[in-house]
């Protein structure tokens, strides 16, 4: 799952990955984020009407086009299995499907010092930025525009700490991702073939990421594993 993540480089930093319109997205703030938390405002990336890549910001819960009240499930992750069958996020996976500009998440595990748990920083080498895999929705009757981050079973090293994790998409293929022309097999193909995942590096990092209220860089721990 991905129930936090990371955004602490600066947007220019994401401008190789993305085919954006920069010289209107050159004065977008985006200061470093440490510590995001479900149904908070993150920055999207998917095709407009007109099929180019935009960039704006989205509610991280994602709320169905046909939803009359704000969903009380858990929306903030759509689980790869289901993604073309579930009625909460069979039409975003079919032509509503985005990207979500992060350098890294987090996961828990239980100490087996305390019981108590134990945050982990994930990253890409070098704390690289990357993209999740997300999907997206307009809501007109509630006036929210929201998304949420695909999630699949961990390959290494990510299994040594969950047994689910965000789907992070190669660049090379962001755009085909983006194209609702492609279908829903394909997306899964997408998914499955040309995601990151296998690269993944982390560390523990202080408690203090254990509250969604903190909003500092958790200092980094020693590894146990």
């Amino acid at each position: 799952m991905c129930g936090r993540f990371v955004l602490q480089h600066e947007w220019p930093a994401f401008k190789t990955m993305f085919d954006l319109p920069w010289d209107e997205e050159r004065g977008r703030n985006t200061q470093a984020r440490y510590n995001i938390s479900p149904t908070q405002e993150v920055l999207i990336v998917h095709n407009d009407a007109n099929g180019q890549q935009a960039a704006e910001t989205a509610r991280w819960w994602l709320v169905p086009h046909w939803a009359k009240e704000m969903p009380k499930a858990a929306m903030f992750n759509a689980r790869i299995e289901t993604i073309g069958t579930s009625p909460a996020f069979r039409d975003a996976f079919k032509s509503k499907r985005c990207l979500i500009p992060a350098d890294g998440f987090y996961e828990w595990t239980v100490s087996d010092d305390d019981g108590k748990k134990a945050p982990w920083l994930i990253y890409q080498p070098g704390q690289a930025p990357f993209a999740f895999a997300g999907l997206w929705a307009h809501n007109s009757k509630l006036d929210v525009t929201s998304c949420t981050i695909v999630t699949m079973p961990t390959a290494e090293p990510m299994s040594k700490l969950h047994d689910r994790q965000p789907a992070i998409l190669d660049p090379t293929v962001f755009k085909e991702w983006l194209d609702p022309k492609n279908s829903g097999a394909r997306a899964k193909e997408l998914l499955e073939n040309e995601n990151l995942d296998g690269r993944l590096e982390f560390h523990r990092v202080s408690r203090d990421v254990n509250s969604s209220r903190f909003a500092g860089k958790p200092a980094p721990e020693v590894n146990p594993l």
